[in-house]
């Protein structure tokens, strides 16, 4: 069998649909030409949905039943499992946290709206609070200079290792809104772990610091203490091979 991650991958229907991040226009029904050129079954899913069943059979969910999973890369994708199963809703795209409005009438985001979560906490999102600030601010910063072009998150994380302000200052804005995320988002399934994924989340204590300090101080009482937040453990190389491999392994 055969087992494809894709954004904005539709588990219900095979297609990929208006997927913001990719190239490709409208409703592809990529299943079905796989099927056709592969003659063996497909399973497709939202890339992130994917990478939540891979790291229930390959990575730190294999004892556990109820957990997020979210992808900080050039968006931010997500996975939801319930009672070990993952949700995928009446139509196929349940889960796709990284759009969930943070800002009303902020950022632009590929999708078309304004203020989605990803346009804040994901790989560009903290890029793009970097470039805001090196606008509005006049403090010195060693990412001023080099050529705003070639500035992504590994090297705001650099610059946030050795002590820049405003590096650590667009972490800390990061991790303020992707805790109010993540608050809300255990008042809707108690999850036991959330697992954070991706070129955002390789930055370690420059993110998981200030997320924790956040969701301490956003999270409701009645679900303090009950859940974690980790990095998945899935290994950053193979996670897309590993997550389609888990799909076709789970649901064929």
């Amino acid at each position: 069998g055969v087992g494809i991650g894709a954004p904005n991958g539709n588990y219900n229907k095979g297609t990929i649909e208006l997927a913001p991040n990719l190239a490709w226009k409208g409703i592809v029904p990529f299943a079905d030409m796989m099927k056709k050129e592969m003659q063996k079954p497909v399973a497709l899913s939202n890339d992130a949905t994917a990478a939540a069943v891979g790291e229930m059979i390959f990575g730190g969910a294999k004892e556990i039943k109820d957990f997020i999973i979210l992808t900080l890369g050039t968006g931010l994708g997500s996975g939801f499992v319930v009672n070990g199963q993952v949700v995928y809703g009446h139509t196929g795209f349940a889960g796709e946290y990284g759009h969930v409005i943070m800002i009303p009438g902020g950022r632009e985001c590929g999708c078309g709206r304004k203020g989605c979560l990803e346009t804040y906490a994901s790989a560009t999102g903290i890029v793009r609070s970097v470039k805001i600030f090196m606008e509005e601010r006049k403090d010195n910063s060693m990412l001023r200079t080099v050529n705003p072009a070639v500035i992504g998150s590994r090297l705001v994380a650099e610059a946030a290792a050795k002590g820049d302000k405003l590096a650590l200052d667009a972490f800390d804005y990061t991790a303020r809104i992707l805790a109010l995320a993540i608050v809300n988002a255990v008042v809707v399934t108690s999850p036991e772990a959330i697992f954070l994924f991706g070129g955002l989340a390789k930055a370690g204590d420059l993110l998981f610091k200030p997320l924790e300090k956040y969701i301490d101080e956003f999270v409701q009482p009645v679900f303090r203490n009950t859940f974690k937040v980790l990095p998945s453990a899935l290994p950053e190389t193979n996670v897309a091979v590993l997550g389609a491999a888990a799909l076709a392994w789970k649901e064929l």
